[in-house]
């Protein structure tokens, strides 16, 4: 009879002489012991206000590797007595869900409830977390999900309408300060490093516990009697690596970094930015083409030579290549960031696109239409054309707007860098059509 409830529980007792890694050793056994997270855990903080109101909803967990998602899920159906089933989108499939909801079923006809953590949820397909729903909404589980991804861009709708979205940070260089000294309690013993050499430490955890403990179990297995610097450090571990998806949500929130770098005026951050696309992989190709489109939206008139210098440092990249190509590169970011900044043209040809989609059948003015025929000009087309060069100052004034279409302003450069020069041309070829249009 409970024979399909237990399918899915953890298995026979792990005796005690065992291995277990330093990580599972260290996991907390209480909400209270979690490190970090104080967004979410902390004094009124959404988990805190539902566990203490016995109301705990339906829950995705968004954030980064070794943050404690896991963890707290497990401890989360620990302080509301569920029973705890954890599954991975990525080893699971159609067959294996049906399993794990027909076993939620049975234990809910025994009067327990089940919480349901899936790791990786975003990788289940949309007919897959369909299925969730029903049993979401019959409360045969209560469905716990944990993605790295942007849910809004990953998770059905219908799943982010019964759930609680709740963002987990990366731990800060304090926190993981924190659990290094609960490890070397578990562990018994200092970590033979200085001061320089734990900070770097942590470093390379870089805002992961788990990857932190890791690493702390290596360290404290070395054999020496004395206390290593960084540069020891470094010998025996590698950094880890970035995180970084050039596909993902990490590719958009960069590139997003170093464009509002570049058109904050902040070469230093913008170097930044650059710098940590290319760092985790980012192909130098995509940021040209980014860079030179900041050029175009972000600087624009203001300094016409941007856009030169982008294209430019692009031919130099693709005639040098990686490593020494990326410079130029770097080099047009850090003049992107100085240059002075107007989205004026490109505010005015948005605007322009709006126009042109509401008048889009509007016939141009008779007078600007050329006539090859006479059936043409007996229709009035080139009637009252005025050549510009005919003009005593080269500009005859008229209107090029189609005859039922009132003339809108687009382009209203500002007091910057050359757009300044180009303002004053067009304030002057402004009053000098009204005088035009007041001698007609």
């Amino acid at each position: 009879m409970f024979g399909m409830a237990d399918l899915f529980d953890s298995g026979a007792a792990v005796p005690d002489s065992a291995p277990r890694p330093l990580a599972d050793r260290m996991r907390p056994k209480s909400i209270a012991e979690v490190i970090g997270q104080q967004k979410v855990l902390g004094p009124d903080a959404p988990l805190t206000v539902m566990l203490a109101s016995g109301s705990l909803s339906s829950l995705i967990f968004w954030g980064p590797p070794g943050v404690g998602k896991t963890t707290i899920a497990r401890l989360l159906a620990d302080e509301t007595d569920l029973h705890f089933v954890q599954i991975s989108a990525i080893f699971s499939g159609v067959p294996e869900l049906r399993k794990v909801f027909e076993a939620a079923k049975m234990r809910r006809q025994n009067g327990q409830g089940t919480l349901l953590f899936v790791d990786e949820i975003h990788r289940f397909n949309k007919a897959q977390q369909d299925g969730f729903l029903p049993h979401m909404e019959d409360g045969t589980i209560l469905l716990v999900g944990a993605t790295t991804e942007n849910p809004s861009f990953e998770l059905n709708a219908a799943v982010m309408s019964r759930a609680q979205v709740l963002v987990l940070e990366r731990l800060s260089l304090a926190e993981l300060e924190l659990m290094a000294q609960r490890a070397e309690q578990e562990l018994g013993k200092a970590l033979p490093l200085d001061g320089p050499a734990r900070e770097a430490l942590l470093e390379m955890a870089d805002g992961d516990g788990r990857a932190l403990l890791n690493l702390i179990e290596q360290v404290a297995a070395w054999k020496t009697d004395q206390k290593l610097d960084s540069a020891a450090l470094g010998q025996r571990l590698m950094r880890r690596a970035a995180q970084y998806d050039k596909g993902g949500d990490s590719h958009y929130n960069l590139i997003s970094a170093l464009h509002k770098s570049v058109r904050g005026s902040d070469p230093d951050a913008a170097l930044y930015w650059f710098a940590r696309m290319l760092e985790g992989g980012e192909d130098p190709r995509f940021l040209a083409r980014r860079i030179t489109r900041m050029a175009v939206e972000d600087i624009g008139l203001a300094d016409p030579q941007a856009q030169a210098v982008c294209l430019q440092s692009w031919e130099t990249y693709e005639r040098l290549g990686s490593p020494e190509g990326e410079l130029a590169l770097a080099q047009a970011v850090t003049y992107l960031a100085l240059a002075p900044k107007s989205n004026a043209t490109y505010v005015a040809y948005k605007g322009a696109r709006k126009a042109a989609k509401q008048t889009g059948s509007e016939l141009p003015p008779k007078h600007i239409l050329n006539a090859p025929t006479k059936m043409m000009k007996e229709h009035g087309y080139g009637a009252g054309y005025a050549y510009d060069h005919d003009a005593e100052d080269g500009f005859s004034g008229q209107d090029y707007f189609p005859e039922t279409m009132k003339r809108p302003v687009l382009y209203a450069p500002v007091e910057r860098g050359f757009e300044r020069e180009l303002k004053k041309r067009l304030e002057y070829f402004t009053k000098l059509r009204a005088k035009r249009e007041d001698q007609a």
